[in-house]
């Protein structure tokens, strides 16, 4: 297993460069030439918008996958076809492109996303819910509204889904302002997933209510004492005591 990029073998850069195999770990994903896949994986994109990509190479991760989805989008690139690669960084650019085509309301968005958000690859569900997020967040009671069938779906990586999306603070991406302000907002999602039996899902629950902690931690309490009295189980226990570590 790499430790860093520079224990990364040449030739499986070289591989994942190519875009014939998945990414193993975090670091491999990091390490990927994005201008060398971006190459092989749509050999048409044209060398302007190959070159742009290049002149980002320095950049965040997150940035590199919104130009590259920018990318796609410009040379009407099938999408389709990416959802099915064998890269998931170029799945994760599919998760982009449809988070920013034109012309989409936000359930066709979800329609769209729904086949990544489950997909096998963790990257993957995590660029899906990450590309999608500042537009769940611009329609924030839409988008609960929309989620929250997902909390009853039988994949568990769904149901992490319609959770993980809108956390109040999250991990690499901006804040959502009124959901640490009313979490909650939250609950048409929390509440079915209160004893979910997936270790993934209570995570996810466990780590929104965290988040929210951070600045209405009454409230978390309170709503943990309710959900311990109402469901007195063990998944709901596990939710609670890690949903309340940062409370003192």
């Amino acid at each position: 297993m790499s430790r860093g990029v520079a224990d990364i073998a040449p030739a499986r850069l070289a591989l994942l460069n190519q875009g014939t195999v998945a990414s193993a770990t975090l670091t491999e994903g990091l390490a990927i030439d994005f201008a060398q896949l971006l190459a092989a994986a749509v050999p048409a994109i044209g060398p302007a918008r190959l070159e742009r990509m290049r002149a980002l190479e320095a950049a965040g991760i997150t940035k590199r996958m919104a130009l590259a989805a920018q990318l796609l989008l410009e040379a009407n690139v099938d999408l389709a076809q990416l959802q099915t690669h064998a890269s998931d960084t170029v799945r994760g650019w599919a998760c982009f492109a449809i988070a920013d085509q034109p012309g989409l309301t936000l359930p066709q968005q979800l329609a769209a996303l729904r086949s990544l958000a489950d997909d096998g690859h963790f990257g993957v569900r995590e660029w899906a819910w990450l590309a999608l997020r500042p537009r769940l967040a611009a329609h924030l009671l839409e988008a609960i509204a929309l989620l929250a069938p997902w909390t009853a779906d039988p994949s568990e990586r769904l149901r992490r889904f319609a959770c993980e999306a809108l956390r109040p603070r999250g991990v690499w991406c901006a804040h959502i302002a009124r959901l640490k302000a009313e979490p909650q907002l939250g609950l048409p999602l929390l509440q079915s997933l209160r004893a979910d039996p997936a270790v993934y899902v209570q995570d996810s629950v466990a780590n929104w209510l965290n988040d929210a902690a951070k600045s209405q931690p009454d409230w978390v309490r309170s709503l943990c004492t309710q959900w311990l009295q109402d469901s007195p189980v063990a998944a709901t226990a596990r939710i609670c005591k890690r949903a309340q570590r940062s409370i003192s």
